[in-house]
């Protein structure tokens, strides 16, 4: 990989450790509910990129299926989850994602899992719990078995974006953010109020953070992201996006000073060498899948 490239997928990294942090202050410190607010951040979305919006990738209903998985679904439960649970232990159980992929390959396009990836799965997952297990009460905590949920729906979004092809980066980034304009408008009308009033009062704060997770996160971040996946194996740009998390980590204590002890410290660890050990065995039924889930987040 280019020194170019590598400051690129390091920049990304940033960005998406950026982005949970600014999502926990618009959803927990403004106040703004959650639902709305991934309204508000698709609108900006499909704004940007409304020319790439036809025409619409075939067949209709995958199209609309992946959107809502990968936008509508992932996004609602991954911004209900930041309402209570903090940036660094999200971004930890965030990385759920890879294994289901994994699993779900297994399930749907029959890829077959020897044992270091098995190895890889047993980490991630036993880090996740740790990190995700709450000492005081023996319970998982509540928002992050949201964030759990939004990996699911993405993962799934996954294995349905390997089965659709010759479908363009800004396509697929126009169609989730419609789907998640109009699938999260839906929700947000039904189970949230006082909308608009939460966001006229947390003022121009929460444009400028809307704007910066929309356009810098999903149009530039993403379709960066996918650009480098076509130019380089997966296995070699899977373990880059690591950085994410070990980011949102640091930028979660520095920015929303997040609790992170020993516990979630070596939870951490073993999620991620787990997510490692996946990302240099890429599935051979979808070599890309895995790392193309990163989103979301």
């Amino acid at each position: 990989m280019s020194v170019r490239d590598f400051a690129l997928i390091t920049l990304i990294c940033v960005i998406w450790g950026m982005n949970n942090v600014i999502s926990k202050i618009i959803v927990s410190e403004l106040g703004v509910p959650p639902l709305f607010y991934a309204v508000m951040r698709a609108a900006v979305i499909v704004a940007a990129v409304a020319p790439w919006l036809l025409p619409m990738p075939r067949p209709v209903w995958r199209t609309l299926a992946l959107g809502m998985l990968m936008g509508g679904g992932s996004f609602a439960l991954l911004f209900v989850g930041l309402k209570t649970a903090t940036p660094s232990a999200s971004a930890v159980v965030s990385q759920l994602g890879v294994p289901m992929v994994t699993l779900l390959s297994v399930l749907v396009l029959g890829e077959r899992i020897r044992w270091r990836r098995g190895l890889g799965i047993a980490l991630s997952l036993s880090g996740v719990l740790v990190v995700m297990w709450d000492p005081a009460g023996f319970q998982a905590s509540s928002g992050l078995l949201f964030v759990a949920g939004s990996a699911f729906s993405g993962a799934l979004g996954a294995i349905m974006l390997k089965q659709m092809t010759d479908i363009r980066p800004l396509r697929f980034q126009a169609w989730v953010g419609f789907s998640t304009l109009v699938f999260c408008g839906l929700l947000s009308a039904i189970f949230e109020s006082g909308q608009l009033g939460h966001a006229m009062a947390a003022g121009w704060p929460f444009l400028g953070l809307v704007l910066f997770s929309a356009l810098c996160t999903s149009v530039f971040a993403h379709t960066q992201y996918y650009g480098l996946i076509q130019r380089y194996e997966a296995n070699l740009v899977a373990p880059l996006t690591l950085m994410a998390p070990l980011f949102t980590i640091a930028l979660g204590v520095l920015i929303t000073h997040d609790h992170f002890d020993l516990r979630m410290a070596l939870g951490s660890v073993v999620a991620l060498v787990g997510v490692l050990i996946i990302a240099v065995r890429p599935n051979r039924a979808m070599p890309r899948a895995v790392v193309i889930h990163r989103a979301p987040e």
